[in-house]
């Protein structure tokens, strides 16, 4: 994949294999994803009117999909901000490192999933909205 397309925020369609007893959906490591995956989790029981994420990473890639239910993903590169409706189990957002992200609008019984290209840690994490716009502003993410 090319280096300057692994940088952009994008939908990737996950292939869907049709049969009468249920369809299916596959993620295999280094096929689908522009990243290796390191970490798999979920978000779930989300209470009416509450938001999920509300950081950006400094290394961390990621991809959210959304299970079951649907939700808001609101994207911000440091200069726009786009929402995306997740509401397939078979399409997903790719979210490079350096952009600032959250989920909002969870329906009833909706699940994320989200897919990251780094195991868990805290110094990873950007939480302040106003460091992201510095870093951004100043060419360091």
């Amino acid at each position: 994949m090319a280096k300057e397309n692994r940088k952009k925020v994008r939908t990737i369609r996950l292939g869907k294999i049709r049969d009468k007893r249920g369809n299916l959906s596959v993620i295999e490591d280094n096929k689908l994803l522009p990243f290796t995956i390191a970490r798999t989790y979920w978000v779930y029981d989300v209470p009416g009117g509450e938001s999920r994420g509300g950081h950006a990473y400094h290394k961390s890639e990621e991809f959210i999909i959304a299970l079951s239910g649907s939700f808001d993903l609101y994207i911000h590169d440091g200069k726009e901000e786009q929402t995306i409706h997740l509401d397939r189990c078979n399409k997903g957002v790719y979210i490079p490192a350096g952009t600032w992200r959250r989920m909002q609008n969870f329906a009833t019984n909706s699940i994320a999933l989200v897919i990251s290209s780094t195991p868990y840690s805290p110094r990873d994490y950007i939480r302040s909205f106003d460091r992201f716009i510095q870093l951004k502003e100043s060419n360091a993410l």
